[in-house]
């Protein structure tokens, strides 16, 4: 009769080591998403990357510029994140007159940059 038991206990052990690990899994995509949104702003700050601030009004940003629209209800303003992150790779794609730097086509910025950048515009 001992057999099941053991069985019973090892079976309880091993499902509450994978919730565990399925905690700690979830926990570490939180902050790994939380670092790449804090990468995203570090780099939309940057006076010599992004520099995002110059032409827009952003939450937090001291001395915004008022060329751009304000960088407010993003994911109400682009609900599918990839018509952002086209708008910051090439804004001339959808107004030829547009200000803004095409920060992809002229390589002013790397791929991974703009993904970044755009987690972080998305959270503002």
């Amino acid at each position: 009769m001992r057999q099941p038991v053991t069985r019973l206990v090892a079976a309880s052990a091993v499902a509450a080591l994978l919730s565990g690990l399925t905690q700690v899994s979830a926990v570490a995509e939180e902050k790994q998403g939380m670092s790449v949104v804090v990468e995203g702003k570090q780099i939309a700050w940057d006076r010599k990357k992004g520099n995002c601030l110059a032409c827009h009004v952003m939450a937090d940003g001291s001395l915004p510029g008022n060329i751009g629209p304000p960088l407010v209800a993003m994911k109400a303003r682009f609900p599918e994140k990839a018509k952002l992150r086209e708008q910051i790779w090439d804004a001339t794609k959808k107004n030829p007159n547009s200000m803004m730097p095409p920060f992809g086509r002229h390589e002013i910025l790397t791929e991974e940059e703009i993904d970044k950048i755009v987690e972080y515009v998305y959270t503002l």
